[in-house]
């Protein structure tokens, strides 16, 4: 995994990673169909403005690789959405994913298994982001400039998870990764996210979670033409949330295209609940948390049986202290290892 820092404006942020592409002779399979470059140049419109900033950070990144800035823009906006005839670069879009956050006894923890296919393994990144104007914080990413997961200053923690969608339903608008960077970066808290949110235009299915370190958490349910904010489930006067590769509302049931090809969605979920519900979760809550991500209550991340899946990281975030620790890796054969470039950036 890579851990690269960005400080400064956008534009010199993006041109900085650029310049890291070509050092590393880094390419990018920018092959798209017209549908494809239609959806990317409507959802670019869209993007640029209400967050042009980042739309700043793509051209700088364009710019400095020598690629037509609205290609490859279109090809960053069709990630997690509509990559589906890319078999030679990118097999068909498969990914799991379990998102959970809590507050026990006045500790509020969020834990993540990204699960993905290995050959995208490599190129994870862990990143901290001090942009100009903006929140600093922590964003974990399989692609770049957007991601699946992040924290920032103010003890706001963001992760998305993928949904199916038929791409009947798919339309122009911003896909889950790149919810989860404007969101880190514009909001303090999940009531001023959930309210961002609900003015975004969304490309795909997802779900994006929300928690903060007062103990307000959520998940949306999203799809490109409905919105459902679910509330955290409590259980011994403590809150849970968690969100895995499906709608969990009955109202939201219907709008999922997976057909039950989730990566056994529903018994992830179940893990997570029942070990809450259970009072099997009580205290030493990083270790016991890294307990639930590798699977010692239930089935998270053992796909033994799937050669072309795994858990390609595990995150663990402490909302207050703002303390990371993360498994490079399948948890079961990772370490657990603490990243405190966020809390340093913030108290020293």
């Amino acid at each position: 995994m890579y851990h690269l820092r960005l400080k400064g404006n956008h534009y010199e942020m993006g041109v900085k990673r650029g310049k890291i592409f070509n050092k590393c002779q880094i390419s990018f399979p920018l092959q798209l169909d017209n549908f494809q470059l239609e959806h990317g140049k409507q959802s670019e419109e869209m993007l640029r403005k209400i967050f042009p900033e980042v739309c700043a950070e793509i051209r700088g990144v364009s710019d400095a690789i020598g690629a037509d800035y609205l290609h490859f823009a279109s090809w960053m906006l069709c990630m997690g959405c509509c990559m589906y005839n890319l078999e030679d670069n990118f097999p068909i879009e498969i990914r799991g994913c379990t998102a959970f956050a809590y507050s026990q006894n006045g500790r509020l923890i969020y834990g993540r298994n990204n699960d993905l296919p290995p050959y995208l393994r490599d190129g994870c990144k862990s990143e901290i982001y001090a942009p100009r104007n903006g929140n600093r914080f922590n964003i974990t990413t399989s692609s770049f400039i957007n991601g699946e997961e992040g924290l920032n200053e103010h003890g706001l923690a963001v992760a998305m998870t993928f949904v199916m969608t038929d791409l009947k339903k798919i339309k122009a608008g911003f896909n889950s990764c790149f919810i989860v960077r404007y969101l880190l970066e514009k909001a303090n808290d999940t009531e001023q996210a959930v309210s961002l949110l609900m003015n975004l235009p969304i490309a795909s299915n997802c779900n994006i979670l929300l928690a903060d370190k007062s103990g307000n958490m959520a998940v949306v349910e999203c799809t490109p033409t409905l919105k459902k904010v679910r509330e955290a489930e409590i259980f011994y006067g403590n809150r849970i949330v968690c969100t895995v590769n499906s709608f969990i509302s009955d109202e939201m049931k219907p709008y999922d295209d997976a057909n039950g090809n989730d990566y056994d969605s529903h018994k992830r979920y179940k893990v997570v609940i029942d070990s809450f519900s259970s009072g099997k979760i009580r205290d030493d809550y990083i270790e016991t948390t890294e307990q639930l991500l590798k699977g010692d209550y239930g089935f998270m991340c053992q796909y033994d049986n799937e050669p072309d899946f795994e858990t390609v990281w595990s995150s663990i975030f402490d909302l207050e202290s703002l303390a990371i620790y993360r498994a490079e890796g399948d948890p079961r054969k990772k370490k657990f290892i603490s990243d405190n470039r966020l809390h340093d950036l913030k108290f020293k």
